[in-house]
This record gives C-alpha cells, structure tokens and sequence, in this order.
C-alpha cells in the first residue's frame, strides 16, 4: 500500500487492517453509494431492515485506509439503530468514533455519512415508491 498509515490513531488502524463487515449482502433492503470525485473513493453501503430498525449493515469500499476505516466503524454504528437514529449520524460523529482523522482524510467520514443517507433513501423508496403525478385533469 502506498499510502502513509502513520498518521493514523489505533482505532483508524484497527478498523482498516480488520474492517468489519466488509463484503457484499445478499438481498438488501437498501443500497447507497457515495463518490469523492477528487480522489476517487467510493463507498458503498447496504442495509438489512426490520421493523423500522437496521438489523445489519454492509460495505464495500475502493479508498484509502481512512474510507475503509470509515465504513467500517459506520456498519457497527447503524446497527441496532433505527432509520431516523442512523439519520442522525453525522460525518463528525463518525470521525469522533473514530478517534479523529487527519484534517486531508476528513472527506471520508463524509462519504460515510453520504452512504448512510443514500442507502436509506433507497430503503424509503423501496416501501414508500414515489409517487408520480400527471398534469392535467
């Protein structure tokens, strides 16, 4: 790997040399994707749901280790969680379970939040299609 893992804390470490939950699932109840254009990170989440709740949740990530790391520690963040709790989980969030990110690797924790958002979009709009209205009477 070519990129520097010496500015990165314990937990960062631990979480990209042992990601959790890292794989593809098998009939999600919701899939999201988010992108860093600049570097070319991309995340996707999938998400299982029951009743309202996020019963288990998994990643594949192309990125550096803070991506992995990333989504990592946001796979064991969202489950257990309901839909509007694993809403409310913030880059910032992220980042702080993570013991912090180096100030260029911030946009991962970004990326994370992005996916959380998506993959739930996509869970809503699964039940609850979108309706499409037409124009005139």
């Amino acid at each position: 790997m070519a990129e520097e893992t010496g500015s990165y804390n314990q937990i960062v470490l631990e979480h990209f040399n042992y990601p959790r939950n890292m794989g593809e699932m098998e009939n999600p109840d919701g899939v999201g994707e988010a992108q860093n254009p600049v570097c070319g990170d991309t995340m996707r989440l999938f998400i299982k749901v029951e009743t309202d709740r996020i019963i288990d949740a998994k990643f594949l990530t192309f990125g550096c280790g803070a991506a992995i790391a990333s989504s990592s520690i946001t796979t064991e963040m969202i489950k257990g969680k309901t839909i509007e709790e694993a809403l409310m989980i913030s880059d910032q969030v992220i980042a702080e379970a993570l013991g912090g990110l180096p100030p260029t690797k911030v946009h991962c924790s970004i990326l994370a939040e992005k996916a959380i958002q998506a993959a739930v979009l996509d869970y809503q709009n699964k039940i609850y299609p979108p309706t499409h209205f037409r124009k005139g009477g």
